[in-house]
């Protein structure tokens, strides 16, 4: 047996071994990767490492698998882990060349765990970068340091991948734009894949010996992988030239691997060809992840409603001239018409106007508020009945709504200590599952096999070991349960939050109006001077012409008591304050106290 290199025998027994592995002591992150790897060898059925004393212990079928090949496996596996350097710390910033700021950028391209933790510690070695955290789930990086955003788009665009602002909600409603049509496009191109893919995989199964059919596989093929598995390939390329790996490493070196041997087969006479092979991966990977792109939409659904919350254009008054432009082109300042029954487009102060606006979205109070001038208003509520002119005083993510966006954000982009071990454990998977599949090649060629057998061995490990769940199973979560509670106008600060709401035994609410159904109902009736069917049958008729909340409640309650509201005429809604109607040659006025003693009514006797 050759010597070992990379570890130390310290205890063997028929059916297990304990060995010394310097690569993995005092490191976690080593010893985590080595854990996993070995687990997924099916002759070794228990695996346990100690980092702290840097020791490994496995336990082994000796009628599957002989001890020297257990300690070979071993050792090889570890001397790759060693060689596997660690991020190097980022030197410190003496003295930074601009002020420390907060960036946020979407990520496009991210097909996988492996792109998140190559991205975080690329940024992380940046001298200039503070700290970096990239989420999968919601295809956006948050970065802390000295740098603009100019540079960390450089940063990050090195890497093969494409970044797009997101400042503000119009940006935001852009992205969500393009996030349909590449779900569209992932779309076509598994289907397209998957079409071809059914005659190759028919062709292949029945290893025919007729040249024609194996041109025909290899015309079938080609498409699929160098056509629908071309952005494998480019990634691969890319991540190359910096020394980076990913899970597009693996599947363009199994797929390369795979339709490389075939067409050396097909032109040297050989029947044994593995096109079937390099066109169902390439269909299998392209169908996972359009269902996992299709899965992340619909946990992003909360942030795009939000999103939509605030109006494209925004009708303006320039030059004492009224102009509708794009919501980006609003400034501070500016005078903004809102008229009856419009979303507000931006936070202000009323200059004119009265109106009740439906503040549901920041109090989560039913009943609307009645705003005149020197109030303020926010961006994304509803115009009741009146005309509004207000003063510009905060646009872009300066607004309470993007404010609203970004807390979304912040919970859905949150890691939670759990997802730490699985960033560690992806960083450096992919060189890991490399080794184990050129250990796999190696080991099979020494020990006589078929050359075409060995190979698809070693293209197997490349494919089977995808670490995409270690990285989007808890984002996931986190977008799922926070994008339902936004759905409810339930805001969660953090993912940590919604971890430790479930040992939460008592809630306490300090606002008992917002604890109710969000809808206003008539709970007393009290007349004074006429029947209460009479009072049900005006008042409703009068309310008929009205779209206040309170006035369906009345229109509510008469239908409920089979009551036919009243013939409406000369219906005059008076903004914030009530309605003047005649209804069946009656006048009825309808309002609050203030109205009434307006009308020349007191309402003493009513109150």
């Amino acid at each position: 047996m050759a010597a070992l290199s990379h570890i130390a025998v310290l205890h063997r027994l028929p059916r297990r071994l304990r060995v010394h592995v310097p690569a993995i002591l005092k490191d976690d992150e080593r010893a985590y990767v080595l854990e996993i790897a070995l687990k997924k060898h099916p002759d070794l059925f228990e695996v346990a490492v100690v980092p702290r004393i840097g020791s490994l212990t496995v336990r082994f079928n000796p009628a599957r698998i002989a001890e020297e090949r257990v300690l070979a496996l071993l050792d090889a596996v570890a001397g790759n882990i060693g060689k596997a350097k660690p991020a190097a710390a980022a030197a410190p910033v003496q003295e930074p060349t601009g002020p420390c700021q907060k960036l946020q950028l979407a990520v496009l391209g991210m097909t996988c765990a492996s792109c998140v933790a190559l991205i975080q510690l690329s940024l992380n070695r940046d001298p200039r970068v503070l700290s970096a955290n990239v989420n999968y789930a919601s295809e956006t990086v948050q970065a802390v340091g000295h740098l603009d955003r100019n540079a960390l788009s450089a940063l990050i665009k090195r890497l093969g991948y494409t970044t797009r602002p997101m400042d503000t909600l119009s940006q935001r409603r852009l992205l969500a734009e393009g996030e349909r049509e590449r779900l569209k496009a992932a779309k076509k191109r598994a289907a397209l894949a998957g079409l071809l893919t059914l005659p190759v995989m028919a062709i292949g199964m029945a290893m025919p010996h007729s040249r024609l059919l194996h041109l025909a596989e290899f015309l079938l093929t080609t498409p699929i992988v160098l056509g629908a598995g071309r952005p494998f390939f480019d990634k691969a390329l890319a991540l190359a030239k910096n020394r980076e790996a990913n899970m597009d490493t693996l599947i363009a070196m199994g797929t390369g691997a795979a339709y490389g041997h075939s067409v050396v087969s097909m032109l040297t006479g050989n029947r044994h060809l593995y096109f079937e092979a390099a066109a169902g991966i390439v269909f299998f990977v392209l169908l996972g992840r359009y269902l996992e792109e299709r899965a992340k939409g619909k946990t992003g659904e909360a942030i795009r409603r939000l999103i939509d919350l605030q109006p494209p254009v925004a009708t303006v008054v320039r030059n004492g001239a009224e102009q509708q432009i794009h919501i980006d082109e609003v400034l501070v300042g500016d005078l903004v018409l809102i008229r009856p029954g419009e979303r507000i487009p931006v936070d202000g102060e009323i200059v004119s106007g009265l109106s009740a606006v439906d503040e549901s979205l920041v109090t989560g109070e039913s009943v609307p508020v009645v705003k005149e001038p020197g109030h303020k208003v926010v961006g994304g509520c509803v115009n009741g009945a009146g005309l509004l002119s207000v003063r510009v005083t905060a646009i872009g993510n300066a607004t309470v709504l993007a404010g609203i966006v970004k807390l979304v954000d912040q919970a859905q982009a949150s890691r939670l200590p759990i997802q730490k071990l699985a960033d560690q454990v992806s960083s450096v998977f992919v060189p890991s599952v490399i080794g184990i599949s050129l250990f796999t090649l190696a080991g099979g060629l020494a020990a006589g096999a078929a050359p075409a057998h060995v190979l698809a061995n070693a293209v197997s490990v490349l494919l089977i070991a995808c670490p995409c769940t270690l990285g989007l199973a808890t984002p996931t979560a986190i977008m799922a349960g926070t994008g339902q509670a936004a759905r409810r106008g339930i805001y969660i600060r953090s993912g940590e939050s919604l971890e430790l709401a479930s040992k939460l035994r008592v809630v306490v609410f300090d606002k008992t109006g917002t604890i109710t159904e969000g809808r206003a109902t008539v709970t007393q009736t009290l007349p004074l001077s006429v029947g209460k069917e009479d009072l049900i049958r005006l008042v409703s008729g009068a309310e008929s012409g009205s779209e206040h909340h309170l006035g369906r409640a009345i229109r509510d309650q008469a239908r409920g008591l089979g009551i036919l509201p009243g013939k409406l005429e000369d219906f005059v809604s008076h903004a914030g304050q009530g309605i003047s109607a005649k209804v069946d040659g009656n006048s009825v006025l309808v309002g609050n106290a203030g109205f009434m003693r307006a009308s020349g009514v007191d309402p003493a006797p009513f109150l």
